[in-house]
């Protein structure tokens, strides 16, 4: 009976530790004074600097994201979206219209410790709803003047809205198929990033990403290469501004042409080469440089004895509709060529599509017969088909409703005449 009565006595400290112990009962074991952790979901690590994607919805589900952390009970979380706070807690829930945005969410501790994380949330639109596409510099505008949108369903927009502006009366239009609104940006406008929504005729709101406002001289186009010793334009926003534009040591100040859209001027002879471009407002402001998606206050501008006929990035298919913008190339007027001179050589610089099977290049008259002397061009690489414009050929040119370049799988970059 001993036995058993010492036995039952050892026993019962153990027994009382395993129902401590229940896993019924969760508990945290990190304090006030630890370092916070974000233990779930794991975020995805930047891609080449960018961002990942933690979300991919559709603006009819709401973002929704709940956090595991430690230390739990001695912890704030905050959560921010395009750097405005959003929400706080654990566990955010909330409706996003269409666009892209950036995420960051904050874990601080009582002590004033914290952790982040940080990542992007794509939220589509449905099929049928309004959405305005980024196309290229158009989403920067200028206060008091024209701007324009391009995309999808835009026939039923009315107006739309820029930040907490009231709405803003669009006019509907089409351009190759391609749906186009045009609207006035308020006079009033103040500089910066805002978003941008779409309203239609029954006032719903449509996400459509953002706009940038801005009061500063801005160069869009014109400033890649330029022809050494002639007249060039360069075109963009508020160029009315403009004082002065500088190439390579050379300051310019008297122009030909200043409107709030455009500045030509005579360029300085220089060898060809490239040469540092930047320029300065009235105000003594920096001009700004639109190049590759970026905004800088200085650029690199090719200077060249030959003439630019035209350069940009302009892809190539004959496989696509004829209502396609890219069926053809077709960007330089037939008034160019009459002013061309026979025995003139024009290069054709090009670039491959990696993505399509294969690369063939035309040039022809609009009813695509082939000038004299060309043929079709087969490339797996980049490179530049030359062409020596002949008196037939210009002929040709203007009997036949002018010149394209057609084929598959390439992009036009740059035109040039010798």
């Amino acid at each position: 009976m001993n036995f058993i009565y010492k036995t039952i006595l050892t026993l019962l400290p153990v027994s009382v530790m395993l129902a401590s112990c229940s896993s019924d009962e969760p508990f945290s074991v990190a304090g006030p004074d630890d370092e916070p952790h974000i233990l779930a979901p794991t975020f995805p690590d930047r891609n080449n600097g960018q961002l990942p994607v933690v979300a991919n919805i559709n603006r009819d589900a709401n973002f929704a994201m709940e956090l595991t952390v430690t230390p739990a009970d001695y912890v704030d979380v905050t959560w921010y979206i395009d750097g405005e706070q959003t929400a706080t807690g654990k566990a955010i829930d909330m409706p996003l219209p269409a666009g892209t945005y950036e995420m960051k969410v904050v874990v601080t501790t009582t002590q004033g410790k914290s952790t982040s994380r940080e990542g992007i949330i794509n939220v589509n639109p449905l099929d049928g709803d309004p959405w305005a596409s980024e196309v290229s510099f158009e989403r920067i505008v200028a206060p008091g003047h024209s701007a324009v949108l391009y995309g999808r369903n835009l026939s039923s927009v009315k107006s739309i809205t820029i930040g907490a502006s009231e709405p803003i009366p669009v006019v509907y239009s089409t351009e190759n198929g391609n749906d186009i609104l045009t609207y006035t940006v308020p006079a009033n406008a103040v500089n910066g990033t805002f978003r941008l929504e779409l309203i239609d005729a029954e006032g719903m709101n449509y996400g459509a990403n953002k706009v940038t406002v801005s009061s500063s001289a801005l160069i869009t186009s014109g400033a890649d290469r330029i022809t050494s010793g002639a007249v060039t334009t360069l075109t963009g926003i508020n160029l009315d501004r403009v004082a002065s534009i500088e190439i390579g040591g050379t300051r310019i100040s008297e122009f030909t042409e200043k409107t709030s859209t455009a500045i030509s001027f005579s360029t300085p002879t220089l060898e060809d080469g490239e040469y540092p471009m930047s320029g300065v407002m009235n105000d003594g402001a920096e001009v700004q440089f639109y190049k590759n998606g970026q905004v800088e206050t200085t650029t690199t501008v090719v200077m060249s004895s030959q003439q630019t006929l035209w350069s940009g990035h302009h892809y190539v298919s004959w496989d696509l509709p004829d209502e396609s913008p890219n069926k053809t190339f077709n960007l330089i007027g037939m008034d160019v060529f009459a002013g061309i001179k026979p025995g003139a050589v024009m290069s054709i610089h090009y670039s491959v599509e990696p993505t399509d099977e294969y690369h063939q290049l035309r040039t022809t008259t609009v009813w695509w017969n082939d000038l004299p002397g060309t043929g079709t061009i087969e490339f797996s690489t980049d490179g530049i088909a030359e062409i020596t414009l002949t008196k037939e050929a210009l002929d040709m040119i203007q009997e036949q409703a002018g010149f394209i370049c057609v084929g598959h799988g390439y992009y036009v970059d740059l035109v040039t005449l010798r």
